[in-house]
């Protein structure tokens, strides 16, 4: 039996991909390749198609018993906040669509276990400075409100049939697992902090007014791997049998300003750029962080890296990919 990556090119797949083959798992791959790379997954089949379009359904299911799969890990999704305040419809289409082709495919497949590439932008601004999985969810963003919709739909398919679920809510993913792995994208913190230095470009940081120890934005860092590492503990637990939780924050429980990253990461770099603050991006909640406690007890899975780890492993990756990008 084997395991399909939907997304297994990109960032956080790649490192799914790279964990499971070095346990020997059969690993196939499927990546539209916007934003992944096909060098990334290795000897993994890789198959490049986009699974929103119509009729990929059908064309999903056809790999599915061509290669007897029994568990996907579902990462294609669009994942940018102010990206989708500005194109909601089609993250809607992007994100939803996408989900239900691949849940059709696993019930005509007969595929059981999915592992769900979930979000903490489905709590929106919760009133507790730590959030638990049964905190009402109140996305405040297109994004998150697609995560928390394809939860619904996940929830539904499962009872219906029979299939098995864990959806994880990631929080902020950075670092590098392998220096081949690192983020290839400029969309989130830490590369884009490092895009503005190889620039010789002041960090930005959007917004110092919130209601926050210093002013910026909070959030719990994840680093890649553990985060990677997460969803092999959950694929495990699905094919157990005791599957009496669904939903697991995926986190370390501690939080870092934004204005902490950027120091840490000129710390890292070596730079003496200073940071240029500029308003708030639409859909940003002050702080997020999470109640790891769940996945700790039922999964027993633990983070291992802290905030030096991340970024230092994140600017090694960033080098190997930009030569000569020495602060």
């Amino acid at each position: 039996m084997g395991t399909l990556i939907t997304g297994g090119a990109g960032y956080i797949g790649a490192h799914v991909v790279r964990l499971l083959q070095e346990r020997g798992e059969h690993v196939v791959v499927v990546d539209d390749l916007t934003t992944g790379a096909a060098d990334r997954v290795g000897d993994a089949t890789l198959h490049q198609f986009d699974i929103s379009a119509a009729g990929a359904n059908e064309r999903l299911a056809d790999i599915m018993r061509e290669e007897q799969i029994d568990s996907v890990v579902h990462f294609a999704a669009k994942k940018q906040v102010g990206e989708s305040v500005e194109r909601p419809l089609w993250y809607y289409r992007q994100n939803l669509d996408g989900l239900n082709n691949v849940l059709q495919a696993m019930v005509d497949a007969d595929a059981q276990n999915i592992v769900f590439s979930s979000s903490a932008a489905v709590y929106g601004e919760p009133d507790v400075a730590v959030v638990p999985e049964d905190v009402v969810c109140q996305p405040i963003n297109p994004y998150g409100q697609t995560k928390f919709a394809g939860e619904w739909l996940i929830d539904a398919v499962a009872r219906a049939h029979g299939i098995h679920v864990a959806k994880l809510r990631y929080f902020n993913v950075a670092g590098s697992g392998w220096d081949d792995l690192g983020d290839p994208a400029i969309l989130n913190l830490v590369p884009m902090v490092f895009d503005r230095i190889a620039q010789g470009k002041a960090p930005l940081i959007f917004g110092d007014d919130y209601p926050t120890p210093d002013g910026t934005c909070v959030r719990d860092y994840i680093h890649v791997y553990d985060l990677a590492d997460a969803h092999l503990s959950a694929l495990a637990y699905l094919k157990g049998d005791d599957r009496s939780e669904s939903t697991f924050n995926i986190g370390t429980g501690s939080g870092f300003s934004v204005r902490q990253v950027v120091d840490e990461i000129l710390k890292v770099t070596g730079s003496d750029l200073v940071p240029e603050v500029r308003g708030r991006r639409a859909g940003d909640p002050p702080q997020l962080i999470a109640d790891s406690s769940r996945v700790n007890q039922v999964l027993g899975w633990h983070a291992s890296h802290d905030l030096s780890d991340i970024v230092t492993s994140a600017w090694q990756a960033w080098l190997v990919s930009h030569p000569g990008a020495e602060a």
